[in-house]
């Protein structure tokens, strides 16, 4: 009698199929002109007064009387120029001591002013000042440097992983084999479908300073539309970055900013550009995951 074997495959174990590293995957949407971030860019003026409106509306409820509004606008302006003062960047405007100076002259008038005058003067500042704060947040996507961008990507990585012919000519031509050193797993067929269907909000563990260009090497090799995602401030400290960052998308994010109007103001910006189809990317921890792990502790 021939005996059976004991030894197989628990049900809940899903076989490892070995990735097809030479698959290539056909754009999602015809070309360029209709990205939604390339939509958004065109439309970047229009984009930067709704969200300027739309913040200044819910800082305004949020506060609820002038009197509320008044004590906002002055906390402000108080941590603003506190900051300009003790934690200062190169990337700062140079005009930011004299507008917060202008801001506080105006605070101090206003509060001499009757009621009804105080609150639509008020409304004033506020506009003013979510419309500076937009001005500086909102990128503005550019085709040519994405394209430039991704092979600038494609030849750093293939040199990085020993992926490429000698020669700086590889950069031009169909002979880079990343693919054959980053295997791209999982559900991408499901990914490109709800990418048809709504918008993604991409939210990956940050474990390294390559995250961010190679992600952004996946989602391009998937034949998905490039994402929109936050970059801190501090990185257009440096000329060459701050050129790359603003033509690829990238919104602005100042850690040192933490009073309420400048913080409602990047949540509307960054809540508007979904709205308009952008898929996003969040890294969830806010910082790296030194162990590589999923991290339990996420920024809301």
């Amino acid at each position: 009698m021939e005996e059976k074997s004991t030894h197989h495959t628990p049900p809940y174990v899903k076989p490892v199929v070995a990735p097809d590293t030479k698959k290539v995957w056909a754009p999602v949407l015809a070309g360029p002109e209709e990205w939604p971030v390339v939509k958004l860019a065109r439309d970047r003026k229009a984009f930067i007064d709704r969200v300027q409106q739309m913040s200044s509306s819910l800082i305004k409820d949020l506060t609820g009387d002038s009197d509320g509004l008044m004590d906002e606008l002055e906390l402000t302006m108080f941590k603003e120029r506190l900051r300009i003062q003790q934690n200062p960047w190169l990337v700062d405007p140079d005009d930011e001591m004299p507008f917060w100076n202008g801001i506080r002259k105006e605070l101090i008038t206003i509060s001499r002013e009757k009621e009804g005058v105080q609150e639509a003067k008020l409304l004033q500042l506020l506009e003013r000042i979510t419309h500076r704060y937009t001005n500086e947040i909102a990128g503005n996507f550019k085709p040519s440097s994405f394209r430039f961008a991704r092979a600038v990507a494609n030849f750093g990585f293939s040199r990085l992983l020993n992926a490429s012919r000698l020669g700086f000519t590889s950069i031009f031509k169909n002979e880079l084999t990343l693919q054959d050193k980053i295997h791209i797993v999982g559900e991408t067929e499901q990914l490109r479908e709800l990418s048809k269907k709504g918008t993604i909000i991409m939210v990956p563990t940050h474990f390294s300073n390559l995250d961010s260009i190679l992600i952004g090497w996946v989602i391009n090799t998937l034949g998905l539309p490039p994402f929109i995602y936050g970059a801190g401030l501090n990185l257009f400290n440096i000329s060459l970055f701050a050129y790359f960052m603003n033509s690829l998308g990238a919104y602005k994010v100042d850690r040192r900013k933490k009073n309420r109007i400048y913080i409602e103001t990047l949540k509307t910006y960054s809540r508007m550009a979904i709205a308009e189809g952008c898929h996003s990317l969040f890294f969830p921890g806010g910082t790296r995951s030194r162990s590589g792990r999923i991290e339990s502790n996420l920024k809301l």
